[in-house]
């Protein structure tokens, strides 16, 4: 079994070394610009440059190091139909994410965004409490690492509400789906966790008339993608106060611009996509089981379904 590897940031031998391990049979052979290479079986990668999809047209399968799959749905015409591409299934990210979106949640409830800004001007100044019951937690996409975000929160004791794209059920979650339930999803959320693929229909799903929606004061936490958000509309409806904050995990460009708005917005909290970063080891045990799966004829867990866009 050949394995051919490719990573942006040039740091494959600790891959290697791993792949060593969980699938000593195989031979990995590092993808590099411009060096020609005898057909693989697989490819293990995040986002391929363009000159790679030739490569990857030969192989039987991709697999990716991300729950997410836009990185690589642009060049999916490229790639033949009949090849499967599988993404990570948690694989360590679901409970960093649980700790994120719980740490997020818990600061805004306690008020400890505005008790930072008065420590900030030097202010002693105690706040009043804020009723759990009022303050409700919708979460928008509940895969596997949304429902493992749900399960976090539930012994909080908030309102939960989840919103998907096909009906869901979830115990003492108030589920909505489709176009028809996001308006009643987003209405009833006081905190709107974003953890949705990005797909043409998801795209700016966050835009100035869905915002609007919310109740007064509601805070925002998108740790999916940043298209997800209309960012030109986030920055007036804070202002506004309509929204009384956000956590953004993840942008349109990144590393954010240093001339970008959001960095002089005190009431967004940015962090440098690391919501869930990927957990190496962890990864290559799930990628070498479903290989072994894939060659033994088995159905893969986790393929994505390319007219679904994840």
């Amino acid at each position: 079994m050949r394995i051919l590897l490719y990573r942006a940031d040039g740091n494959t031998a600790p891959w290697i070394k791993d792949f060593a391990d969980f699938l000593p049979e195989a031979e990995v052979v590092v993808w590099r610009p411009g060096v020609e290479l005898a057909p693989c079986d697989y490819a293990v990668l995040w986002t391929p440059p363009q000159d790679m999809l030739a490569d990857l047209a030969r192989v039987k399968a991709i697999f990716l190091t991300g729950a997410g799959a836009d990185a690589i749905m642009k060049y999916a015409q490229a790639i033949p139909p009949h090849i499967p591409i599988v993404r990570l299934n948690d694989a360590g990210m679901g409970m960093q994410m649980a700790e994120y979106v719980t740490y997020a949640v818990l600061r805004y409830f306690r008020r400890m965004d505005e008790y930072e800004a008065q420590a900030r001007a030097g202010a002693w100044l105690q706040l009043e409490a804020r009723d759990k019951s009022d303050f409700s937690v919708g979460v928008m996409g509940v895969g596997a690492l949304g429902s493992h975000v749900v399960e976090a929160l539930r012994p909080f004791g908030f309102p939960l509400r989840a919103w998907s794209r096909t009906p869901k059920s979830l115990p003492g979650v108030e589920c909505f789906h489709g176009t028809e339930g996001l308006d009643g999803f987003l209405g009833s959320s006081r905190v709107v966790v974003c953890m949705l693929p990005l797909t043409e229909e998801t795209s700016n799903i966050l835009n100035r008339a869905n915002m609007q929606k919310l109740p007064q004061g509601a805070y925002i936490i998108n740790v999916g993608r940043g298209a997800h958000i209309a960012e030109p509309d986030l920055l007036p409806l804070i202002k506004s106060g309509h929204i009384a904050g956000a956590t953004l995990d993840v942008f349109r460009n990144e590393p954010l611009p240093a001339q970008h708005p959001f960095w002089q917005e005190p009431r967004i909290t940015i962090t440098p996509h690391i919501s869930a970063l990927t957990l190496r080891r962890e990864s290559v045990e799930q990628i070498a089981a479903k290989m072994r799966q894939h060659m033994r004829g088995e159905a893969v867990a986790d393929t994505i379904n390319r007219d679904k866009g994840y």
